[in-house]
């Protein structure tokens, strides 16, 4: 029977830890999601403005799950990078005439960083009599990666077909640091997909503090000129709406707002082919954002 594939999120929410961050997350997302409705109800004298707490309500839910995401990526991938030597040690053990089992508890006493926790479990495992591949299955659901799903699988149909398993373990450890480097390779040309959206961020944001600096405070300035009755400029009919100003800064701070969570995500989905890994990248941004645009606005009502 084919086990039906499991979603990255399905995959994610079956460690107890992720569910319970995304909870709290949720909690706090929801406590600023409440404070903001008050604040635009005008319920409460509150200060900052609504798209502020809902720009911290954002970053409130984006920070705990995305750098908890990215932080268990790390981990399995510290796994992923040491397998391949486990699997070089149990084929060499293998050619010495020891059998699967055998040959992954003698190999449990090496040291494989982050990997070295789950073999000793699965030699465990084995010294209390559960057979080497039911013991290698359950290591594929604890880490429950496609790589390691692969490896795992491949082993279990050499050893229960009973051909040279060393060989087959050998060319598995080759084939694995293969798709590693080509992985490396990747990460490369991606870091500068990944610098390309940062810097164009922060140019973004620099533009919106120059327009509002240099451009908004020209046309308010005129319009407090024109409005004091100027003869000269009165008679041709000129009207600036100084009065729209703070709405032109209220889509400034809304364009930031969404370019930061949208340009994260992008850059999470270049990184690693998830969205979810762009989380922090979007809670990082929307921060910069936030912090940038609260110094040039502190004090003053976005929409008048």
């Amino acid at each position: 029977m084919v086990e039906k594939e499991r979603t990255p999120f399905q995959k994610m929410m079956r460690l107890g830890r992720a569910r319970e961050i995304l909870i709290v997350s949720s909690v706090i997302a929801a406590i600023f999601a409440f404070i903001m409705i008050l604040d635009a109800l005008e319920a409460a004298p509150i200060p900052l403005e609504p798209l502020d707490w809902a720009m911290l309500g954002t970053m409130g839910f984006l920070g705990p799950f995305g750098f908890y995401v990215s932080r268990k990526q790390s981990e399995i991938e510290k796994i992923e990078r040491k397998l391949p030597y486990f699997l070089r040690d149990v084929a060499e053990a293998g050619r010495f005439g020891m059998t699967l089992a055998d040959a992954i508890v003698v190999s449990a006493s090496g040291r494989y960083g982050k990997l070295t926790p789950e073999i000793k479990k699965m030699a465990a495992q084995i010294d209390w009599g559960i057979p080497a591949s039911q013991a290698l299955r359950n290591f594929s659901d604890r880490i429950d990666t496609p790589l390691v799903n692969r490896i795992v699988a491949i082993i279990i149909k050499a050893n229960d077909a009973g051909g040279n398993v060393a060989d087959v373990l050998t060319l598995v450890s080759q084939d694995t640091k293969e798709v590693h480097l080509s992985e490396d390779e990747q990460r490369i040309a991606m870091t500068s997909y990944l610098a390309v959206i940062y810097i164009s961020f922060a140019v973004f944001i620099v533009v919106i503090i120059i327009l509002n600096t240099q451009f908004l405070a020209q046309m308010a300035e005129a319009g407090a000129h024109l409005e004091g009755g100027m003869d000269t400029v009165g008679d041709t009919g000129a009207e600036i709406r100084t009065e729209n100003i703070p709405v032109i800064r209220y889509i400034f701070t809304l364009a930031v707002f969404a370019h930061a969570v949208g340009d994260g995500l992008v850059a999470g989905v270049l990184q690693t082919g998830k969205v979810a890994s762009g989380m922090q990248h979007s809670f990082i941004l929307t921060m910069m954002g936030f912090v940038a645009l609260r110094i040039l606005f502190g004090g003053m009502e976005l929409m008048g």
